[in-house]
């Protein structure tokens, strides 16, 4: 489902429930040594996961370990992003001299609790949430959420500084357009996050967005940006 969203350059691999063949490195073991049995599940399956798409990009496997922020902490010259909510776990990794960043979200195609949109949402963003009707093919809130979501796994790995959900301004492609899919496709789009605290990013640059895709279907809400390398490719 997440390669629709994706770059050739990326590799992906995904999962709609247990991976009952994946094992763990010790080092991961010694993490959840204590954990119940569904952290337990999801955190062993969306590292099956990253070591299916590291295998696609020719390396062995290896321990995926948390970083900063429990940022996953990629072998040299991997970039990548991982995500699970139930019924889904994905991950997604290049070479950084193909991209420069990935972040993805998956989130389960349902209303957010109560009080979360209030407290994630610019003025905006919650009048397109609300603009909704009641016909509409993905539940906006969610939506927007992963969006957010996806904009921070992209950010604090690139710059290493943390960003608000107030500080990224969502605005999505009109899901009843033809980037919907029509009628008998999946719902799927566009957006775009304007960052209102932007940073200079590796290459000097200021980083004040981001592009991204989103699509729902299976009942999962996913979101994926990928950030072209930084790096000339020499010759």
């Amino acid at each position: 489902m997440i390669e629709a969203l994706l770059p050739a350059a990326a590799t992906a691999s995904e999962s709609f429930g247990p991976d009952t063949s994946a094992t763990l490195h010790p080092q991961e073991e010694a993490l959840i040594a204590r954990s119940v049995p569904k952290r337990r599940e999801e955190f062993t399956t969306v590292r099956a996961c990253a070591r299916r798409a590291l295998a696609q990009l020719g390396l062995p496997p290896s321990p995926v370990l948390p970083g900063r922020r429990n940022a996953p902490r990629w072998p040299d010259g991997v970039v990548g992003s991982m995500t699970h909510c139930d019924g889904y776990r994905a991950a997604v990794l290049a070479r950084d001299t193909d991209l420069a960043m990935i972040g993805i979200d998956a989130e389960p195609d349902l209303p957010l609790p109560d009080g979360v949109l209030e407290s994630i949402a610019l003025p905006g963003e919650l009048a397109w949430v609300r603009a909704a009707g009641p016909g509409a093919r993905v539940h906006r809130d969610r939506l927007l959420f992963s969006a957010k979501e996806a904009v921070y796994k992209t950010w604090f790995p690139l710059l290493g500084t943390e960003l608000d959900f107030d500080e990224a301004d969502i605005s999505f492609t009109d899901i009843s357009s033809r980037d919907s899919g029509g009628a008998e496709g999946r719902p799927q789009g566009t957006f775009t996050a304007r960052i209102l605290r932007p940073e200079r990013g590796p290459d000097g640059r200021p980083v004040n967005s981001f592009t991204g895709r989103w699509l729902s279907d299976r009942g999962i809400v996913v979101t994926a940006i990928t950030l072209p390398s930084f790096r000339p490719v020499t010759p």
